[in-house]
Formats: structure tokens, C-alpha cells, sequence
């Protein structure tokens, strides 16, 4: 989707007015993944509908610049979607979505492509939650090779995923990737510690990675510990997107054969970098996130 970010001090009250002190008309939605995996180095492949029109010709422009393919056919009777992403001065972000091209994704453009053994899929909570849609992905899931790795981001609409879609998206996940409040919402715990175990009793057929925000990410594997791993410093200037580049480090990074713990940490310093830029998709290049940590030596691991 294309992003119009707005920087505002404050969100409105009902009927109110503010005046917003920067804005940015962006590529966002997934390609915040896409892009955080691209610059890792591995090749990514958008396996959603473009459209026509001048937000589809933005989007275009934006996978062509991170050489990430766009195989599937182009819907020729509307524009790609848009969401309105207000940042206030904390930079947390509030969000308005219009629908678009994206929606008309079908089972045979699913089918069509190559999707192999080896390969890696992320699936977000928006494409398990609305009918129609949600069955076709499942069933398409159901699909892969058992040797494909298919990661589940619930996203901040987590609580509207009907309950038999989580648990089948669940059930099939091998990596489980959300936020400490997503987490809570999907175990109905209030740890950190404890939304791990559910949640690894659940799913994570290789594991489950809770961001925590400043406090950087924990990570349980099958058969290993847990594992917290700390933040990387930064000034937050906008946290839209910020999930979504660490997703994207950290699964490149499985798919380059990094170890989960090194993985996370790289994600930890690609997430902080691009939450000190104004904007979705604001991922460092895989060796500039390797640069930072050479001149940071001190993050712990604590087990």
C-alpha cells in the first residue's frame, strides 16, 4: 500500500484540526518487509495485486528500486490502496486504511507462483482476517511443501483474526513474529516470559520472537531457552514500520543461514535504525547494520 505520513504533535479530538509539521507520501504497508529483506541481500517477491494509477506507479517504482519481483498480473480497474499514518511527538502512529488493488488478490495468482522448499513466506494477521480472502490464503498455505518456512506477524489487528483462522495460521506457522501486545492478546497472559511459553506451546514450529520495543526482543526456539536480546540505542523519530524491518532482518537472515540469536540481534539494530527516519521502509543496507555492531561491542545476551 502507499503510506501518507503525517507528522503531528498531537492526534485530533472529533471535529478537530491540526496542522502537521512534515509529511511523506511512501511505499509502505509490505513492502516495509520486502524492502528490510531485499538490503539484506536475499530476494524477496511480493505476492499481492498492483493496480493502475499514480499510488500503483509510486509502488511500482519503490519494488523496482529494491529489485523485488511483482510476478502476479496487475488489476487494471483501480488503484493500489492507501493508509494515512499519523505520527505524534512520541512517534507512535495512529492509522487510517482505504483498500485498493491489493484486495483483489485471487487462488490462481496464488497458485502461480513458484514458491519452493527451501523458500520463506511471511503471512500478516490482515491476510487471515477478512473473509474470502483469509480462506484463500489458508488454503493455499496448506499447499506448501512442509520444508517451506511460513512466518506469522498477527499485527496490531490481532484481535479481529476470527478464532479458527489463528489457529490454523497457528498451527502451520514455523516462526511466530509480533509485539509484546500482540503476544498478550493472543495468550491472554501478562509476561513477557509467559506469552512465550504459550505461545510456543501453540505454535513456532522452529520458534517464536516477541519484539519489546526499547527493551529490544526474546527469542524461544524448539529446544532451546529463552533468550532476551537488548536494544540497540536510537533516537525515535517514527516507529511506523519498525516491526516489520525487524521481520524482515531476521528472516533474511535465517535465510542467508544465520543463527536465530545473531539473526535477532541484527534485527534489533535494523529496527532502531529505521525508526530514527521519518517514514515506512527505512531498513539499512545488510552492511551497514554489520558496521554498527563492530563499533558496538556491549549489547548482552542474557539467558
Amino acid at each position: 500500500m502507499i503510506d501518507v505520513v503525517l507528522r503531528i504533535d498531537e492526534v485530533p479530538r472529533s471535529g478537530g484540526d491540526v496542522l502537521a509539521s512534515e509529511h511523506l507520501t511512501t511505499t509502505g504497508g509490505g513492502y516495509n518487509v520486502m524492502s528490510a529483506w531485499s538490503r539484506q541481500g536475499v530476494r524477496a517477491v511480493y505476492a499481492g495485486r498492483l493496480g493502475q494509477g499514480p499510488f500503483s506507479s509510486i509502488a511500482r517504482a519503490a519494488l523496482a528500486s529494491d529489485e523485488i519481483a511483482a510476478p502476479i498480473e496487475a488489476d487494471s480497474s483501480r488503484d493500489v490502496g492507501f493508509c494515512v499514518a499519523m505520527i505524534d511527538a512520541t512517534g507512535e502512529r495512529t492509522f487510517i486504511t482505504s483498500s485498493g488493488s491489493e484486495e483483489s488478490l485471487r487462488a490462481a495468482d496464488l497458485a502461480s507462483l513458484d514458491v519452493r522448499g527451501a523458500d520463506y513466506v511471511l503471512v500478516s494477521g490482515y491476510n487471515v482476517m477478512y473473509p474470502g480472502q483469509a480462506e484463500m490464503v489458508l488454503h493455499w498455505l496448506a499447499t506448501l511443501s512442509n520444508d517451506t518456512v511460513v512466518a506469522f506477524d498477527p499485527s496490531n489487528r490481532v484481535a479481529d483474526i476470527p478464532v479458527a483462522n489463528l489457529e490454523e495460521i497457528l498451527a502451520r506457522a514455523d516462526w511466530v513474529l509480533c509485539n509484546e501486545i500482540e503476544a498478550a492478546t493472543l495468550t491472554g497472559t501478562t509476561t513477557i516470559e509467559e506469552s512465550l511459553k504459550a505461545l510456543a506451546s501453540r505454535t513456532g514450529r522452529r520458534g517464536v520472537v516477541i519484539r519489546t520495543g526499547a527493551d529490544g526482543c526474546c527469542l524461544i526456539s524448539r529446544g532451546q531457552r529463552r533468550t532476551f536480546i537488548g536494544p540497540f540505542e536510537t533516537a525515535v523519530v517514527d516507529t511506523n514500520g519498525a516491526g516489520d524491518t525487524h521481520s524482515g532482518v531476521f528472516l533474511a537472515e535465517l535465510a542467508l543461514g544465520t543463527d536465530e540469536l545473531e539473526a535477532a540481534r541484527r534485527a534489533n539494530v535494523g529496527a532502531a535504525v529505521a525508526i530514527a527516519t521519518l517514514g515506512p521502509a527505512s531498513c539499512p543496507p545488510r552492511d551497514v547494520i554489520s558496521a554498527l555492531l563492530e563499533e558496538v561491542q556491549s549489547h548482552d545476551v542474557v539467558t
